[in-house]
């Protein structure tokens, strides 16, 4: 199966992508993977997209569509494939189709991980990451032992400024504004599944796989 997966930001798209990936034995695909090994390996796309990078700026679409499409012309994705945070936008989904149709393919499904914007919220804020070692705790769903001190090395922990709630109550906003448009998107192609997104991992993994039973995966 050929898969999309979109959701809000807190929605558990990369925890759910890697299940339902390896439930269809398929490679989990992510832009932030595709950028990294372009720019490690120095190829041509990677040296164009550190170039603005470095600069503070967006990578056009144009560099991320050609390192999306050498990645699904690689044999492992001959049979199938789960991106994950692409596409973003409606042109982006456009070019996406244009894109599959040029390798003789389509999407097959594009799954919505579907939670509103309270439980997100609830979920990103109560994060709190180590800084001695890193890790990251939650207040409600993950917490330590004793209150600001890492059960693992006894670090101090704090609340980064992505976790904060009035810069995820941004990004939400941001994701409102151009990335929610594709479920009309897909919605209008009749590939749109939305699954809910609440309750514990498992069960939206569960709900997830279930969903692709109904359509043959």
């Amino acid at each position: 199966m050929r898969l999309v997966l979109v959701g809000p930001p807190g929605a558990g798209k990369g925890t759910q992508a890697e299940f339902i990936a390896a439930h269809l034995s398929v490679p989990k695909i992510s832009t932030g993977d595709i950028f990294r090994a372009n720019v490690s390996q120095g190829t041509p796309l990677g040296v164009e997209a550190k170039r603005y990078m470095d600069a503070g700026k967006l990578v056009p679409d144009e560099v991320t569509i050609n390192m999306v499409r050498d990645r699904l012309a690689e044999p492992d994705a001959s049979e199938g494939f789960l991106l994950d945070g692409f596409p973003r936008t409606t042109p982006q989904a456009a070019a996406l189709d244009k894109l599959l149709a040029d390798l003789g393919t389509a999407l097959d499904l594009v799954l919505e991980l579907v939670v509103d914007d309270d439980e997100v919220i609830r979920r990103l804020s109560g994060r709190r990451t180590c800084r001695g070692c890193g890790k990251i705790w939650h207040v409600e769903f993950d917490a330590t032992t004793r209150e600001g001190i890492c059960d693992r090395c006894g670090g101090e922990l704090f609340q980064r400024d992505d976790d904060k709630p009035e810069t995820i109550a941004a990004r939400l906003r941001e994701y409102a504004e151009k990335t929610a448009p594709l479920v009309d998107y897909y919605g209008a192609q009749g590939k749109l599944v939305g699954i809910d997104a609440t309750g514990p991992v498992e069960d939206v993994t569960v709900r997830a796989i279930d969903a692709l039973r109904s359509y043959g995966g």
